[in-house]
């Protein structure tokens, strides 16, 4: 992977997104230390499909689940110690 410093980025930032855009990655870094990766958008939203209710009756959530630790919460807050 390609890695080029901030000021390249800067001067060049046009051609380099082209070439992320088209697959190419590229690592921004400042004074030799690696900064941001730079990867195409498709390539962060691909990966495996989430999979909804493949935990289903392994987990049990329990009722009062919107309300556990409320005292101890408020306590935190509104407490005057």
């Amino acid at each position: 992977m390609r890695t080029v410093n901030i000021r390249e980025a800067k001067t060049h930032l046009s051609r380099l997104v082209d070439h992320a855009a088209n697959g190419e990655s590229f690592i921004i870094a400042k004074a030799g230390k690696p900064l941001v990766k730079v990867i195409p958008f498709d390539v962060a939203t691909k990966g495996r499909p989430r999979r909804l209710g493949m935990l289903e009756g392994q987990i049990k959530v329990p009722d009062d689940f919107d309300t556990m630790f409320e005292k101890e919460i408020e306590e935190m807050f509104y407490s005057k110690e």
